[in-house]
């Protein structure tokens, strides 16, 4: 039996995706969260056949939540729902490890047929026009390792060193010898660098 989470803030739209679900996974187990902690709580306390994540929670950050959880749930799909339809929030979605992208706005039939689709292996998301393929910055932060990502965010929200080094339980030396791994990854250079690549993470919703 699937096991399905949805995590969205809007009441409605969790109904609605509930319905889809029924339709397009009868005999799944359906949990409901409104906040991407009770996502991660769902996530800790066993295996998770798909987490439908909306982009814009209170506690999360843009796409900083799905690389935070495909970074710490690597074997969890994830697929995102949206009120930003834009290409290039379908196409930073997927760039970050998503397994789908299904749009606010989808009809009922769409959003079954898109869950369908994804809970089959499949990735899906609306139809894009052909782009060149080029290694985004969201494919380098998507490549960071779990203590990597939180270092990065550390860094994004100002913090020194020491204090990232407090509040992962490591040493100074330890986040130092991390760093470079960061910059590496990033292709960039220095902190400053760092947090401006950073920026791919807390945009679009």
């Amino acid at each position: 039996m699937d096991r399905i989470v949805i995590a969205d803030d809007h009441p409605l739209f969790r109904a609605a995706l509930a319905t889809a679900l029924m339709r397009a996974a009868p005999m799944a187990l359906i949990e409901e969260t409104s906040s991407l902690a009770g996502a991660r709580a769902a996530l800790s306390a066993g295996p998770v056949d798909l987490l439908l994540l909306d982009l814009k929670l209170s506690d999360s950050e843009g796409f900083a939540g799905l690389a935070g959880i495909r970074a710490d749930f690597p074997a969890a799909p994830v697929a995102i729902v949206s009120a930003s339809e834009d290409e290039a929030t379908v196409r930073r979605t997927l760039a970050f490890g998503a397994a789908g992208f299904i749009p606010k706005s989808a009809t009922l039939a769409m959003m079954v047929e898109a869950l369908a689709s994804i809970l089959a292996g499949e990735v899906w998301a609306p139809v894009l026009p052909d782009a060149p393929v080029v290694e985004s910055m969201e494919a380098r932060i998507a490549s960071l390792t779990p203590s990597q990502l939180k270092i990065l965010i550390g860094l994004q929200h100002g913090r020194l060193n020491k204090q990232i080094a407090f509040d992962l339980g490591v040493t100074e030396a330890t986040i130092k010898a991390h760093l470079t791994g960061v910059f590496r990854k990033l292709g960039v250079h220095n902190r400053t660098q760092a947090v401006i690549a950073a920026q791919a993470l807390t945009t679009g919703g």
